[in-house]
């Protein structure tokens, strides 16, 4: 009788299989990935150094799990290749940082690229909920097998359309967030209040629109940011109240939702997306520019018991 707690045969087989079934579904088992001269190590190292500043060899093995030796010698052919540079780190002379070079970059953009449209296309062939599922499922694998990222990865999270309970919670959690960060007054929760009463008030599905970021979490399910598409004339509309929860950021979120803020503007067929900001939201005004927004105007204010620089983002579409 197999005691409880112990491994049997059949669930480690189970769990070979699936590793055997999905190498093949994105194509692990290629000479070079993505039919590129890289192999998945290789890409793999490209990959965080194109994501993560201030890498040093020491840190890029041990979260890769990579031996030192073999990583030592994949940079140094990375060097002579020119695709990657080291320099002293600020403050230590000592320690050696990487970076890509300008070649790096645009050799790992079609890795990228491929990767995207790879995955893309396996989801493709999925119904929205199966998506839904699968990621979410992917997530919880993560989770059980001690990966901490794998509570918050980029794809955990799920875009929706609004529901019954957000409103109230995302006025809140803005309300909650932005006087904790910036030291906005309850003034700015209740124009957080004001807009979105409005938003429901007003909504028309064909001229407006809300994409709400969720998870599964071990307790149900969590919304970890929101941003809202609302028209603003004819051939206009504005991108309002983006936010992502803290322990949500710096994972791209802001951008997914950015970018599904600027894809609903789209295909309502507006010619133009606006926005206004504050300087203080460094990290939403770098989300802006990378999507293509550019700066128009700039105007010191008083709000929310704070002396603030407000200011007005414009993207053509």
């Amino acid at each position: 009788m197999r005691r409880d707690g112990e491994v049997d045969e059949a669930m480690v087989g189970a769990v070979r299989a699936f590793g055997r079934f999905y190498t093949r579904q994105i194509g692990l088992l290629e000479e070079g990935l993505h039919r590129s001269a890289f192999s998945l190590t290789e890409a793999r190292v490209l990959y965080e150094l194109a994501h993560r500043d201030g890498l040093t060899a020491s840190v890029l093995g041990q979260d890769l799990g990579l031996d030192a030796g073999y990583l030592s010698r994949l940079l140094k052919r990375f060097e002579t290749q020119g695709l990657v540079t080291r320099r002293p780190a600020a403050g230590d002379g000592r320690r050696q940082v990487l970076a890509l070079t300008a070649a790096g970059q645009a050799a790992f953009a079609p890795l990228d690229a491929a990767s995207r449209a790879e995955i893309g296309a396996l989801l493709e062939r999925l119904s929205a909920a199966d998506r839904a599922a699968l990621v979410g499922a992917m997530a919880r694998v993560r989770r059980l097998l001690g990966d901490p990222s794998g509570e918050l990865a980029e794809g955990a999270a799920v875009l929706r359309g609004l529901r019954p309970g957000d409103v109230g919670w995302i006025t809140h959690r803005q309300g909650v967030l932005y006087a904790a960060e910036h030291g906005f007054d309850i003034r700015f929760e209740a124009l957080v209040a004001e807009i979105l009463a409005g938003f429901v008030r007003d909504f028309d599905p064909a001229r407006a629109g809300a994409w709400i970021a969720q998870r599964e979490g071990e307790q149900g399910p969590e919304i970890l940011g929101s941003v809202f598409l609302a028209p603003a004339s004819e051939g206009a509309a504005k991108l309002r109240l983006l936010y992502v929860e803290p322990a949500a950021r710096g994972l791209g979120l802001g951008r997914r939702l950015t970018e599904a803020c600027i894809a609903g503007a789209r295909e309502r067929g507006y010619r133009q997306l606006t926005l206004w900001t504050n300087d203080v939201l460094t990290a939403a005004r770098r989300i802006y520019a990378q999507a293509g927004f550019r700066l128009v105007e700039s105007a010191p204010h008083h709000s929310f018991g704070q002396d603030l620089m407000g200011e007005t983002w414009v993207l053509d579409l």
